[in-house]
């Protein structure tokens, strides 16, 4: 018999802290059907065994083609839905190939420099903004634009583009009325043809005009892939990487004594990164899976095309995997977390995105020797969205830390 749909699960003390409504549905079980605040129902997974299993189980599909009737989603073209997001082996392990070149360790590691020119600059301006207010947004000031600098740079996106673009996907991701995604969506179609259009007249020998290459020179990358693929990197590269500088920042502040050690030793950033990508990952669930046919998850039976949430961030507070896991801690032993994914769908950009919160974190807690939060932690606005745990702004100032 299928339990009834959980109602009102998204309410404002989720928005506020979701974890303990986690904790709770953790406790009743691993699997809940629950309404999203759109009304539909989707599958929740909770607990980390199974979100863990159920990344690499071949039965759930990425695919929207499995999706049965009750599935609501971004209405993307055609031409930005073939992405890696989407799409199953076997055109996913092709597509990812025509790409993984440009984001391996040592490629990336190539950036590092530029990576903290551009996070020192950025830093500097944040000192200016707080010397002449009293207080700056950290998020609009460095964790934002960092990483729209580093991918804009890597896929050839002029300069003057990159705010406006990041404007869109914001609105799309946290939209105020279905209209706004409608208009999202278009502006990021339109400019990434017109993009495309450019690079293929004037190649730059940046990530857009190489994958221009493959599609035009050895047609192995579809006209629709293209596109899709530029509007993934570019989507996920800028926003994901925003939101765990800032969230890492905050819970490095909200726990002095951890801060305190990695002033001490920053030897342990990389160690860092990987409790903060665990411990506060602003993700908080996966990209939907739907069944292609009946599926056991946790002792529940899902039906064939149900939509599938696997709850990352649930998984990651789970007491049967962690120890005490809501205690923030660098030296944890472990650390293993599904933040970036698990299986075939590993994130393609995880080398970058980790290089620029590192870096990040590095340059902020050398330039910032007193940051202090300018606003109480409880009246700090989050992004209001099931799919992530986000800040909107991160005021800080240059006071006394306590």
């Amino acid at each position: 018999m299928t339990p009834p749909v959980l109602q009102q699960v998204f309410d404002d003390a989720y928005h506020r802290d979701p974890y303990p409504t986690y904790a709770r549905l953790r406790a009743e079980g691993g699997v809940h059907p629950v309404a999203l605040p759109d009304g539909s129902p989707v599958w929740l997974v909770t607990t980390e065994a199974e979100v863990r299993a159920s990344l690499t189980d071949p039965l759930l599909s990425v695919n929207k083609d499995h999706a049965g009737p009750g599935f609501k989603g971004f209405s993307l073209p055609p031409a930005l839905d073939a992405n890696l997001l989407n799409i199953d082996a076997p055109d996913h392990l092709r597509l990812r190939r025509l790409v993984s070149k440009e984001f391996t360790p040592r490629r990336v590691e190539d950036l590092g420099d530029k990576v903290r020119q551009t996070c020192e600059l950025l830093a500097r301006r944040l000192h200016d903004n707080v010397t002449a207010n009293g207080t700056a947004d950290l998020v609009a000031d460095l964790a934002a634009p960092l990483p729209l600098t580093v991918v804009g740079d890597l896929l050839g996106v002029p300069e003057q583009d990159r705010g406006p673009f990041a404007s869109w996907v914001g609105t799309m991701l946290e939209p105020k009325s279905p209209v706004d995604v409608a208009a999202a969506v278009a502006h990021i179609h339109d400019y990434l043809l017109g993009l495309i259009a450019l690079r293929r007249r004037d190649p730059d020998g940046n990530l857009i005009s190489a994958l221009i290459s493959v599609r035009d020179e050895q047609d192995r990358l579809g006209e629709n892939e293209l596109l899709s693929l530029a509007f993934l990197i570019l989507m996920a590269g800028i926003d994901n990487t925003r939101h765990v500088i800032s969230s890492g920042v905050l819970t490095l502040l909200q726990h002095p004594e951890q801060l305190d050690a990695l002033r001490a030793h920053p030897e342990l950033l990389p160690e860092a990164v990987e409790e903060l990508l665990r411990h506060t990952t602003p993700n908080h669930t996966a990209i939907r899976r739907f069944p292609t046919r009946d599926v056991e998850i946790g002792g529940t039976v899902v039906p064939a095309g149900d939509t599938v949430l696997l709850c990352l961030a649930s998984a990651h507070r789970d007491p049967s995997r962690y120890p005490d896991p809501d205690r923030f801690d660098i030296g944890r032993q472990d650390k293993a977390h599904l933040a970036l994914g698990h299986g075939l769908h590993y994130c393609l950009g995880a080398p970058l995105a980790r290089l620029q919160i590192r870096v990040a974190l590095d340059v902020i807690i050398r330039t910032f020797p007193t940051l202090a939060l300018s606003l109480p932690a409880e009246k700090l606005p989050w992004r209001r969205t099931f799919r992530s745990h986000a800040l909107k702004q991160l005021p800080v100032t240059l006071g006394t830390r306590p």
